[in-house]
């Protein structure tokens, strides 16, 4: 009888569903007083799960979204810029209030951001790293519709939490568009950071882009050293919300 009860004291524990059990009766005040013991801390056990639960609910998200840029493409996640933006947070020990998560995804355009952003808020975001519109300058997209789709991320996510920091990671268009369109380009992330009180990292790859040694050998995606270097990029910026 205590073996099944044990093992429903550890299901629950682990938040399986418990199985009943019948409690046979016996003229045993000691066995009795035994038996509403043990109920009393099963009755007690979801006020218990519930209370660590409310408190791993203390913990604030930065939620990284972006494309390859932030998705680490090419190296281990482990080596990407987000998760080196987690190890300083380890390293101050901030881990237990803050959690990364990077939810960069290679090929991303600011259209797939927007498709994927009612699902990334099924946890609540405190703190957003926009880092789209690499891939729509590379497509040559109307930027009318990527700055739409960047502005419409925003809001959705502001919607959910009113409160969230956004910071605003731009980036540059290759040259080869034309100047209306780079000069264009490069203007939208300064804009949209003014338009919603947002805070702008001005170039997401400072002291990395065309640097052969820093990136990968197509001389776009960033090596672990180059993503060593955006991290402090980000962080000089990013510091600031976790203070």
């Amino acid at each position: 009888m205590l073996k099944e009860l044990a093992e429903i004291i550890k299901n629950w524990l682990s938040g399986e569903k418990p199985v009943l059990i019948p409690i046979p009766v016996r003229n045993d005040n000691r066995f009795t007083s035994l038996m509403l013991l043990l109920l009393m801390i099963l009755f007690a056990l979801p006020a218990a799960h519930a209370s660590v639960k409310s408190s791993e609910s203390n913990t604030k998200t930065i939620l990284f979204m972006g494309d390859s840029l932030t998705a680490g493409y090419g190296i281990d996640e482990n080596q990407a810029y987000p998760a080196l933006i987690q190890n300083k947070l380890n390293d101050l020990n901030l881990s237990s209030d803050w959690n990364v998560i990077n939810a960069g995804l290679s090929g991303e355009t600011s259209s797939g951001g927007l498709r994927r952003v009612n699902w990334l808020l099924r946890s609540n975001v405190d703190v957003l790293v926009l880092a789209l519109g690499a891939n729509d300058a590379l497509r040559g997209v109307d930027l009318t519709v990527t700055e739409s789709n960047l502005q419409s991320i925003i809001d959705k996510i502001r919607e959910k939490n009113p409160d969230v920091k956004i910071f605003i990671a731009g980036m540059q268009a290759p040259p080869n568009l034309g100047n209306a369109y780079t000069d264009r380009f490069r203007d939208m992330f300064p804009r949209l950071a003014s338009a919603n009180d947002a805070i702008l990292i001005p170039f997401l790859l400072e002291d990395v882009a065309g640097i052969s040694e820093l990136n990968l050998p197509d001389g776009i995606h960033p090596t672990p050293e180059g993503h060593v270097i955006m991290a402090e990029t980000v962080w000089t910026y990013l510091k600031t919300a976790v203070d």
